[in-house]
């Protein structure tokens, strides 16, 4: 009897983790040639119990694309086959011109179509939003990957954009992720509020200062991801502070100047 009761436990336990995608959002800060070989590493080891990561700032140039590569094979060799794509460069100016990136766990979810930057409102928006389609039990989700202008040119300029963006693709199920430079409180997403989305953080700091002050060692509420309650159910919310494993702020900075976030979540 007690084995029986053992091996319930163990099948709802399976079936319930299994009814969940783990996203994750990371602005990594450069992610290209500079970042060496035991970086990867580490972020390899960050990423890997995840289903779907969206990266931020893969430098357009000097190695974006390659460390991307240098990442998923990394994570090849943790115990799951992992896949990627990478946009083309955003189109603003050369200085601020980025890219963006999706890795996924083959196991757990597909791939659905192309991915693809935003054409509509590429002029409005510096680094346009790269979005992604995947598939989970049949059943599909839109990870609409983004990283704003800094806090001192106003996102709020580009992101008011955003309230047009389910009318624009109907049929999506859209999760807007990424580094907005703007916190959730801002009036600027209230018309998304209105629409039925939500942010899956709120007073969560996310960007690193340099140097840590009596173990306060954020500084800003940029990073978050946004759903609507009607399609999406998150079960967990979570910000890694991966900083506690290095003994000075100036060595965590050397992976990125922002912590990562992620959602476990079902889809309604």
């Amino acid at each position: 009897m007690f084995k029986k009761i053992l091996y319930l436990c163990l099948f709802l336990s399976a079936t319930t983790l299994q009814s969940q995608v783990k996203l994750l959002s990371w602005n990594i800060e450069n992610l290209g040639s500079s970042k060496s070989d035991s970086t990867i590493v580490f972020i390899a080891n960050t990423l890997k119990n995840y289903d779907v990561v969206a990266l931020q700032e893969v430098v357009a140039g000097d190695g974006g694309g390659q460390a991307v590569a240098k990442l998923a094979n990394e994570l090849n060799t943790k115990g799951a086959k992992w896949d990627y794509v990478i946009s083309d460069p955003t189109s603003s100016s050369a200085y601020k011109t980025e890219r963006y990136a999706f890795l996924w766990k083959t196991a757990i979810v597909k791939k659905f179509g192309k991915a693809w930057l935003e054409q509509k409102y590429n002029q409005e928006i510096d680094r346009e939003p790269f979005y992604c389609t995947f598939e989970y039990n049949n059943k599909q989700f839109t990870v609409v990957n983004f990283h704003a202008i800094t806090k001192n040119n106003q996102p709020e300029t580009e992101i008011k954009y955003f309230k047009f963006l389910p009318e624009q693709y109907p049929n999506l199920n859209l999760l807007f992720v990424g580094d907005f430079n703007c916190p959730q409180s801002h009036t600027v997403f209230n018309p998304l509020k209105k629409m039925g989305y939500q942010s899956a953080f709120q007073n969560q700091k996310t960007s690193l200062k340099k140097e840590c002050k009596e173990n306060n060692c954020l500084a800003s509420e940029f990073d978050n991801i946004w759903y609507k309650t009607a399609n999406i159910k998150t079960i967990k919310a979570e910000a890694i502070h991966f900083y506690n494993a290095f003994t000075t702020q100036k060595k965590a900075r050397e992976i990125s100047d922002h912590i990562p976030i992620t959602i476990n979540f079902k889809i309604n």
